[in-house]
């Protein structure tokens, strides 16, 4: 977790300048909350929402100008920093912590009505099970949590010649190993080769870490839209999302699960 740090701290400066981040157009007022989480986090105004993972921050804010109480978390400092600042400039009530997932019970006390976390968020985690058990912790009795994440097929399938083959096993106990000099946001720009860790998660156990941890799951989707072009014949719809011609897979899942009362 720590070498992942180091990547999302040296992807910052890229990302805060990326068309893909599009952060001057979050500052004339756009958000950057897609319909897919939307629709599962509902009217979130005047609640208190928890945000993991939140790099920084754009769609906590989007929360806080919906109207929510929102307390974005992140590992990376300088994302914290940058969030905070922009948080200030927009004139945002956002409070922004840092920390790993599975050291936030050290930092934060209370619950929250909502937790959410979206989008290239589980493939840096080690332990599920416990992300599970955090989740559970920070949300109150009848709180919701909401995720939206890239489809683990994804990240096993690579396109050759027009075709799609497998080319990562999806039931990998053992973290990847990645050494990047690039990042998604912005490929034309190199960065130094820094090395990180990923996991290959399923859909079914993410699940069952939210069982494990006692939440109730309301919905569960699979989607064949994408967030970005991670093949290269996928082509983008006119609402923005990414997929493959004939929607020959699910490329995102969705979540909804609440904490019984």
């Amino acid at each position: 977790m720590e070498a992942n740090r180091r990547d999302w701290d040296r992807r910052l400066d890229v990302h805060r300048r990326s068309a893909f981040y599009d952060v001057d157009g979050f500052r004339a007022g756009r958000s950057t909350l897609r319909s897919v989480e939307l629709d599962d986090l509902g009217d979130v105004s005047g609640r208190t929402v928890l945000h993991l993972q939140c790099h920084f921050g754009l769609d906590t804010l989007s929360l806080a100008r919906l109207g929510a109480v929102a307390t974005g978390v992140d590992f990376s400092e300088p994302a914290v920093e940058f969030a905070r600042s922009l948080a200030a400039e927009a004139g945002l009530q956002a409070r922004f912590v840092r920390s790993n997932v599975y050291d936030l019970t050290r930092a934060l006390h209370e619950q929250f009505d909502v937790v959410f976390t979206s989008y290239g968020v589980l493939c840096w985690l080690p332990d599920l099970v416990g992300w599970g058990r955090v989740v559970g912790r920070f949300l109150r009795p009848g709180g919701r949590f909401v995720i939206a994440e890239q489809h683990p097929l994804l990240e096993c399938v690579e396109e050759v010649d027009g075709r799609l083959r497998l080319a990562y096993p999806m039931l990998q106990r053992q973290p990847f190993e990645v050494v990047s000099t690039d990042t998604y946001a912005d490929r034309s720009v190199e960065l130094p080769p820094v090395r990180s860790y990923q996991w290959a998660w399923t859909v079914g156990q993410m699940v069952s870490a939210l069982i494990g941890a006692g939440l109730r799951i309301e919905r569960l989707r699979e989607l064949p839209i994408a967030t970005w072009q991670r093949l290269p014949s996928m082509t983008r719809d006119e609402d923005g999302w990414w997929r493959l011609a004939g929607d020959p897979l699910p490329l995102l899942v969705a979540c909804r699960a609440v904490k019984p009362l």
